[in-house]
């Protein structure tokens, strides 16, 4: 019944936002014909064209409802700009983003998870202080001023890696996307490791681990062995909604590497007013959040018995 709840709230949340992203063409200056001709000089008899091709004389719900078949089946229709299927453009830029995000995920959990868990051990002393006061630097530091911090450092002073660019080959992209991966990891990892220590600590005044260090065990397999596995969970759902974050927000970093991938194509076609791009991004980086919501939640239900026992009595 849970899991029904939340598959239900999802769909509610991705009609809600597809009548909002529909609602961009019919709410834009100089009226739907207008945005669709690009800002191109027209005749009347271009102007009912488009108002035909686009049924633009019918009632909003039925435009809505035309609209939402086609974007369910992949058609987002064409772009203004490019005159290319929207699809098109945007398989041409997912890679990249999808690169870069899943990137800056394996290093916000490689630094951030060992990182709170180690402060938590040390709690109080210099490592955990240490670690707290770096990862309030980290978190005091936007994305887009990292960027030009990292490409100034690393990219043009030291010249260990591209200024900008995605690279080609695999091993190419994955050079060109380490400055911008840790620009946009950084930040998370700061909140993973202030997550992962606030677990862990609390985790560390529960009977269990006393009963395990009085069972012999050592206090470094404690630690690893049960509060890690323990106080992963929490961090699981902060770990989906960083992924989301990723794919959906990472349009400055890709400003400051160059980088040709969906944020860049977003602020290029709010630039150029290309609506059915537009229209198509907002609706395809909300369903990534609410999917990646829902999953984490019911993978939250299905790892933790004690959610999974009081989602059953409920």
């Amino acid at each position: 019944m849970a899991v029904l709840k939340r598959l239900c709230a999802a769909v509610l949340l991705l009609g809600v936002l597809s009548v909002l992203t529909y609602g961009l063409l019919a709410a834009a200056p100089g009226g739907p014909e207008q945005v669709l001709l690009g800002g191109r000089p027209s005749t009347p008899e271009t102007r009912a064209a488009i108002r035909e091709q686009y049924h633009l004389d019918d009632p909003f719900p039925v435009r809505y409802a035309r609209w939402l078949g086609d974007a369910l089946q992949g058609d987002f229709g064409t772009s203004i700009y490019s005159r290319e299927p929207v699809t098109t453009v945007i398989a041409d830029r997912l890679p990249v983003t999808a690169g870069l995000a899943g990137y800056a995920l394996v290093l916000t959990a490689v630094v951030g998870v060992p990182a709170g868990l180690a402060a938590a051990m040390r709690r109080g002393g210099r490592l955990d202080q240490g670690i707290t006061l770096t990862s309030l630097i980290a978190l005091s530091i936007p994305p887009f001023a990292l960027s030009i911090l990292l490409l100034y450092g690393f990219a043009v002073a030291l010249s260990w890696f591209p200024v900008f660019g995605a690279g080609d080959t695999p091993m190419e992209r994955l050079v060109h996307l380490t400055l911008p991966a840790i620009a946009l990891a950084a930040a998370q990892a700061a909140i993973v490791v202030r997550q992962m220590r606030a677990a862990a600590l609390d985790l560390a005044a529960q009977d269990f681990l006393t009963f395990a260090r009085a069972r012999g065990l050592s206090r470094r397999r404690v630690w690893v062995s049960y509060a890690l596995r323990n106080a992963a969970l929490p961090v699981l759902t902060v770990g989906g909604l960083l992924l989301a974050a990723n794919l959906t927000g990472s349009v400055f970093v890709e400003q400051a590497f160059g980088l040709h991938g969906l944020g860049a194509l977003l602020v290029g076609a709010v630039g150029q007013k290309d609506i059915p791009v537009v229209q198509a991004l907002v609706l395809l980086s909300g369903a990534i959040v609410i999917a990646v919501n829902l999953l984490v939640d019911l993978a939250y239900v299905a790892v933790d018995p004690r959610v999974r026992h009081r989602e059953a009595a409920a």
